[in-house]
């Protein structure tokens, strides 16, 4: 068959399954419609089988078909990357049928669909912090469950993207050249994220930060921003002892101690010639 021939056979095909769906949805046998339904979500046609379910849950709703059905119509959405709306769906489903045996997976799929629509680094991380709160949540509640180590991991990711993310804020401030508000973000990431593998690089950027802040300082200021640097690389010798970065920060060390010997030096000078 030609390429014209296909063409014109998949525009019949498409135009009887149109039709074949538009009667099904005009019909009034809701036991058909029901079928047709179940029909179109096996085959994973999810639009068709979604219009279908919604159009019949009044005439399915208290009968024994009604939590499955809502437990499908949150998936239809859920498989069309509608998260939005399956968390809604997967959120009313353990409320509507809190004796359920899907709820434990119901109220996972909650907390999975603000993961999926957890954001790249760079943008506002509403959806990362509400996952971590349901995994925890759900960890919580169903502390038994297959799924906690799942769980568990997701809540992982979501550090990971929200340490990711205070670093890049802070090294922007670095790069800027704001370098005590860099010092004090680089601060941050590390009290914020103590158990991170990255925590003495977080250590060190402080160091760096408050050393170029303390090298374009006015001269008066600079003894005390000095000491700041030392306080600094002292705490990171005492918390990382094995850190691969010991010898970098020992260098800041020695820099701004010299700096101070020879800004005292310098004044002692000064004030001897006068």
């Amino acid at each position: 068959m030609n390429r014209i021939g296909l063409i014109l056979l998949a525009s019949v095909i498409l135009v009887s399954c149109s039709n074949k769906f538009s009667k099904t949805l005009k019909s009034k046998d809701y036991e058909y419609k029901y079928k047709m339904a179940e029909q179109y979500y096996a085959k994973k046609d999810y639009t068709k089988a979604q219009v279908l379910f919604e159009d019949i849950f009044p005439y399915v709703k208290g009968t024994a078909r009604y939590e499955d059905m809502y437990y499908k119509f949150a998936y239809s959405y859920y498989y069309q990357a509608d998260y939005l709306n399956a968390e809604n769906l997967f959120k009313s489903f353990v409320e509507n049928f809190p004796n359920s045996t899907k709820g434990e997976e119901c109220d996972y799929m909650r907390a999975y669909c603000y993961f999926k629509q957890s954001p790249k680094v760079d943008l506002d991380q509403t959806n990362t912090n509400k996952t971590m709160q349901l995994m925890q949540v759900f960890i919580n509640t169903h502390p038994s469950s297959k799924r906690v180590q799942d769980a568990t991991d997701i809540i992982d990711k979501c550090r990971e993207k929200l340490e990711a993310k205070e670093f890049k804020g802070a090294e922007l401030y670095y790069n800027l050249g704001f370098y005590k508000a860099a010092a004090i973000a680089f601060a941050n990431v590390s009290d914020n994220f103590p158990d991170s593998k990255r925590a003495d690089e977080y250590k060190l950027q402080v160091i760096k930060a408050y050393f170029r802040y303390a090298e374009m300082s006015y001269e008066e200021k600079q003894k005390e921003r000095f000491e700041k640097v030392i306080s600094e690389c002292v705490d990171f010798q005492d918390r990382y002892a094995d850190s691969k970065y010991l010898d970098e920060v020992n260098k800041f060390k020695l820099q701004s101690t010299n700096y101070i010997k020879n800004q005292k030096n310098e004044q002692a000078k000064k004030a001897n010639e006068r």
